[in-house]
């Protein structure tokens, strides 16, 4: 493995433990601290992954023109102004615009992250872009469970805590990312020929964005309603971000576990696809039937083997439909889709609970990650057809 893919895993981790501090409880903390309902809470939420949307785009496009650490560098910098007010102020309604500005700062840096994976590691395939996947996901082992014990004590600290790894995570840009050899990116015109043979890989990118959107809408919920609802049951802080740490340390123990389906399916991206998204839909099922601490664990572990199957994917896939000079701008695409999902998840999630219940919520997201298996069936159509 190169060794800027072992510092962007190291970067990614944490980035990952800061953030994780304040996202599965953004929530809880409107709602439960600054006394406003699912719906306001799930419309905060979609504020700041709208500004998510425009922080992927922006991401890859800085690292089209600028490179990887330029790109990387502006967004931990806004990354740092938007947790320190937010640390400072976070009362209402400040929470809301510096929410917002966070989701803007933190949408800059992944897509860069993904494109320079791709870009130092082409041969690596699939290893390179899991390997940020797992340290993101080591990441939200540790931060929900430090997360959930501070708020217990003093919440406010937990925007503190957040503060301090994105600090550490400047550092390290600072000192190793501008090592890093940026390929030169050029951006002569198309002609016509190339113009055409563009359209079929940002179809195929549009049409896999239909499942990421839906995919995304659904997990969504578990930072959003799910985390309300386990309250309600009176599931303790500590006992809902152990969710996440469970969710974490899975997605590491389980690879020698599934290494060897994956190793049989390294040409079939489809199966990964189709199977991480049924996985994905059953958990809800469990969700509908949860009452303890045992069914949301059941629920999260079913949750988190659809999720080492179908998310690595992805940036794989953006990876092999770019054309050159343009990895940035199509990783920008995919992760706004997954945050297009995100912000739509929680307002859709609030609304439905408020009107009909948590367990409509749940057959809902069943149904939809099943039809979401679709676009994922036909989304290299435009290629083939492209090619014929």
């Amino acid at each position: 493995m190169p060794k800027q893919v072992w510092f962007l895993i190291l970067g990614t981790f944490i980035n990952t433990v800061g953030n994780s501090f304040l996202w599965p409880l953004n929530s809880i903390y409107i709602h439960d601290h600054l006394g406003k309902s699912l719906t306001v809470a799930g419309v905060v939420l979609m504020l700041n992954s709208l500004a998510g949307v425009f922080g992927n785009l922006v991401g890859g496009f800085l690292f089209d023109k600028l490179g990887g650490y330029k790109a990387i560098l502006i967004g931990v910098v806004l990354n740092l102004c938007s947790i320190t007010l937010l640390t400072l102020w976070h009362d209402w309604p400040q929470y809301v615009i510096f929410l917002a500005m966070l989701g803007f700062s933190g949408g800059i840096v992944y897509p860069a992250i993904y494109a320079i994976a791709g870009s130092a590691w082409p041969e690596g395939g699939r290893k390179a872009f899991n390997s940020i996947f797992l340290a993101n996901n080591v990441g939200v082992a540790i931060g929900p469970a430090l997360a959930g014990i501070i708020a217990d004590f003093i919440f406010d600290y937990v925007f503190s805590a957040n503060l301090f790894f994105y600090a550490v995570f400047f550092v390290l840009v600072l000192t190793t990312y501008k090592r890093f050899d940026q390929r030169d990116v050029t951006t002569k015109s198309l002609g016509k020929d190339e113009q055409g043979r563009q359209k079929g890989p940002i179809l195929a990118i549009g049409i896999l964005s239909i499942s990421l959107v839906v995919c995304w809408l659904s997990y969504s919920q578990w930072s959003a309603t799910i985390s309300s609802y386990t309250q309600g049951l009176g599931m303790s802080l500590s006992e809902y971000s152990l969710l996440w740490t469970l969710n974490g340390f899975l997605i590491v123990a389980v690879q020698p576990i599934i290494r060897p389906l994956i190793k049989r399916w390294e040409n079939k991206i489809k199966h990964q696809l189709v199977l991480g998204l049924v996985l994905m839909s059953l958990s809800f099922i469990v969700v509908y039937f949860a009452g303890d601490f045992k069914m949301f664990a059941a629920a999260m572990i079913i949750l988190t083997f659809g999720e080492v199957f179908f998310t690595p994917v992805i940036p794989l896939i953006a990876n092999r439909l770019a054309p050159p000079g343009q990895q940035g701008f199509y990783q920008g695409l995919v992760n706004s889709a997954t945050t297009i999902g995100r912000m739509i998840g929680p307002v859709f999630g609030g609304f439905m609970v408020d009107m009909y219940g948590m367990q409509v919520l749940m057959i809902i997201l069943s149904i939809l990650l099943v039809f979401a298996i679709i676009p994922c069936l036909l989304y290299d159509r435009s290629l083939k057809n492209l090619e014929s």
